[in-house]
C-alpha cells in the first residue's frame, strides 16, 4: 500500500483523485484548508485514510503537515500537488498586488515547498513520485488569466527542473495539464458570467468539457509503474483544444453532452488492435502486452518474422499480414480483409518506421532521404487513412502515431528522421482536430532511446555511443520496449478518454533537459 498525499483534495478534481487512488488500494492523505472537511471526506474513503488541514500559503504549515503525515502514517510515496487558486478573469489594469502574490504563493511556491519537504525522505529512500496539476493555461495563454496562467507555466518548468535534479535519486516528477474541467471552480466562473461554457464546448474538438475522473486517471497513470520511464513530462488532457488552430468552431456541440456529466459505459466486446512493425522491438512488446490484456491483435509487418511473433502471443483469434506500409494496395488489402472477416478495429498503432543513414547532409542522396519520409510519414498516413475509413462508420476508435524525441530536439546529421518525426506530431494534431467529432481519438507517443535490437545494431555499427547517450538521459538508462507498450496501453484505454491531439514523451527526461554537460548526476547504473 502506497501513501499518497493529495492537496486541494476537497474540490471536484481533488475528490476524484483521492477516490481513484483509494479504490486502487493506496492510503490517501487528504489535504485542504479545512481540517474538519478533510477528516470527514477521508472517512468516506475508508478507515485506512486520513485528513489533515493546512494553509499551504504558509511555510510553517507545510512543514507541520509533512511532519504530522509521516509520523502518523509513514513515508509519503506519492505526492499530488493539486491545490490551486483559479483564474479571476481580471483585466490587466485591474490586477491587485495582493491577488497576484496569493496566486503565486498557492500555485507555485506551495508546491515547491511541499515537494522540497517530501523529497527529503524520498531521496533517502531512493525513490518516489510527484505529480503536479498544471493547466492548459500554462501552455496556451488566454486573456484575463494573467496570474493564473503565468503561475501554471512556472509550475510546468519547475516540474521539469525538479525532475532533472532528482532523476538520479529515483524520483519521478511529472505534470498534468488539464483543459476545461467540470468542477466547482469552472461552475463559479460560469455563474459569474466570466466564461460562456457553450462557446467553450464549440472550441473543443471533442465538443465537451472534461470530467474530473478523466483528469484523475491521467494523474493516476503518471504515478503508476506504467509511466516508469517518464519524468519531466507534461501530459495534456484537453479534449484536443491545443491541437486545434483553425478559424471558427472546433465542434458543433449543442447543449451539455451526456459524456460530460458521467462516464459512459465501457464496451463489453473483445477489443482489437492493429499494430504495424509488430514483428520485433516496440511493436512486438506492444502486441504482447495488449494480448496479455485480452486484446485481439492484428500484426502487420514487411518482415516475414511477423507470423512467428503473432503465433507466439497469448490468446486466440489474432491475425497476421505481411505487408509494406509504403504500398497503398497492400495496406488497402489488409483493411479489406479485416472488413470481409467482420473484424472491427478499436485501435490502430502506427509503429513501423526506419532509421536514416547517419550520412553528412552534403553526402545524402535523394533516394535515402525520401525512403525515410516514405516509411515514417507517408506510410503512417496511408495506414491512418485506412483506419479512419474503417473506424468512422462505427463512431469510435483510437489511432496512435509514433513520433520521437528527435521531433523535439533534432539530432544531426539525422535530418530525414528528425523531420519525419516532427511531421508525425503535426499530423497527429491535424487528425485529432478533424476526427474528434466522429468519435475518434488520435495521439502520438514520442520515445527516447529504447533498448531495441535496432538501437543495439546502431551501436555495433559505430553510429551511436550508448555510454554518452545514457549520460545525456537524466534517468541514466535506456528505456525498455515494454515501457512504451505500457504507455500505449493506457492511451488506447477508456482511462484516456479525454486525451486527443497530445504527444506523450517517454524518454527518461531527455526532452526536459536544457543544461550543459551530462544530464545524469553520479555514476551510471549498470545496463539491464
Amino acid at each position: 500500500m502506497r501513501n499518497v498525499l493529495v492537496t486541494g483534495a476537497i474540490g471536484g478534481l481533488g475528490q476524484a483523485i483521492c477516490t481513484l487512488f483509494a479504490e486502487a488500494g493506496d492510503r490517501v492523505i487528504v489535504v485542504d484548508r479545512d481540517d474538519a472537511q478533510c477528516r470527514a471526506f477521508a472517512a468516506t474513503l475508508g478507515a485506512a485514510h486520513a485528513g489533515i488541514g493546512a494553509d499551504l500559503s504558509r511555510e510553517d504549515e507545510i512543514i507541520r503537515l509533512v511532519r504530522e503525515a509521516e509520523q502518523a502514517h509513514g513515508p509519503v510515496d506519492v505526492l499530488i500537488n493539486n491545490a490551486a487558486i483559479g483564474p479571476t478573469m481580471t483585466a490587466t489594469a485591474d490586477m491587485s498586488l495582493e491577488a497576484i502574490r496569493q496566486t503565486f504563493a498557492v500555485n507555485l511556491t506551495a508546491p515547491f515547498l511541499l515537494t522540497r519537504e517530501i523529497a527529503k525522505g524520498m531521496t533517502q529512500r531512493g525513490g518516489g513520485v510527484i505529480v503536479n496539476t498544471a493547466s492548459l493555461a500554462g501552455i496556451v495563454p488566454n486573456p484575463k488569466r494573467n496570474a493564473y496562467a503565468a503561475s501554471k507555466a512556472a509550475l510546468i518548468n519547475l516540474t521539469k527542473a525538479l525532475a532533472l535534479e532528482w532523476a538520479h535519486n529515483g524520483i519521478r516528477v511529472n505534470a498534468l495539464a488539464p483543459g476545461y474541467i467540470r468542477t466547482p471552480m469552472v461552475a463559479e466562473l460560469e455563474a459569474k458570467k466570466l466564461v460562456d461554457l457553450a462557446l467553450v464546448r464549440r472550441r473543443i474538438p471533442m465538443g465537451r468539457i472534461g470530467r474530473p475522473d478523466e483528469m484523475a486517471q491521467g494523474i493516476y497513470f503518471l504515478a503508476s509503474p506504467q509511466a516508469r520511464y517518464m519524468t519531466g513530462a507534461v501530459l495534456v488532457v484537453d479534449g484536443g483544444w491545443q491541437a486545434f488552430n483553425a478559424a471558427g468552431d472546433a465542434s458543433s456541440a449543442a447543449g451539455v453532452p451526456g459524456a460530460e456529466l458521467s462516464r459512459p459505459a465501457s464496451t463489453t466486446h473483445r477489443r482489437t488492435a492493429l499494430v504495424t512493425g509488430a514483428a520485433r522491438g516496440i511493436g512486438e512488446a506492444t502486441a504482447r502486452l495488449l494480448a496479455q490484456q485480452g486484446w485481439r491483435l492484428v500484426g502487420v509487418d514487411a518482415d516475414s518474422g511477423i507470423e512467428e511473433t503473432v503465433s507466439s502471443l497469448p490468446g486466440d483469434g489474432h491475425r497476421t499480414f505481411q505487408a509494406d506500409i509504403r504500398s497503398e494496395s497492400e495496406i488497402q488489402q489488409v483493411f479489406a480483409k479485416l472488413a470481409a472477416q467482420g473484424i472491427v478495429l478499436d485501435a490502430a498503432i502506427n509503429n513501423a518506421a526506419i532509421a536514416d543513414t547517419f550520412m553528412p547532409s552534403i553526402e545524402q542522396t535523394r533516394e535515402a532521404f525520401e525512403k525515410v519520409v516514405e516509411v515514417n510519414v507517408i506510410g503512417t498516413m496511408l495506414c491512418a487513412r485506412e483506419a479512419v475509413r474503417h473506424m468512422t462508420p462505427q463512431g469510435y476508435g483510437v489511432i496512435v502515431n509514433f513520433a520521437s524525441i528527435t521531433a523535439h530536439t533534432p539530432f544531426p546529421p539525422r535530418n530525414a528522421y528528425s523531420a519525419s518525426k516532427a511531421a508525425i506530431i503535426n499530423l497527429t494534431g491535424c487528425m485529432a482536430g478533424e476526427l474528434a467529432s466522429a468519435g475518434l481519438r488520435v495521439v502520438a507517443v514520442a520515445p527516447g532511446y529504447i533498448a531495441t535490437a535496432g538501437v543495439k545494431a546502431l551501436e555495433q555499427g559505430g553510429k551511436i555511443d550508448l555510454t554518452s547517450i545514457r549520460q545525456r538521459i537524466p534517468m541514466g538508462a535506456l528505456g525498455e520496449p515494454e515501457d512504451i507498450a505500457a504507455v500505449i496501453a493506457f492511451l488506447i484505454s477508456d482511462r484516456a478518454s479525454y486525451i486527443t491531439g497530445s504527444t506523450v514523451f517517454v524518454d527518461g527526461g531527455w526532452t526536459a533537459f536544457g543544461g550543459t554537460g551530462a544530464a545524469f548526476q553520479g555514476e551510471l547504473p549498470e545496463p539491464q
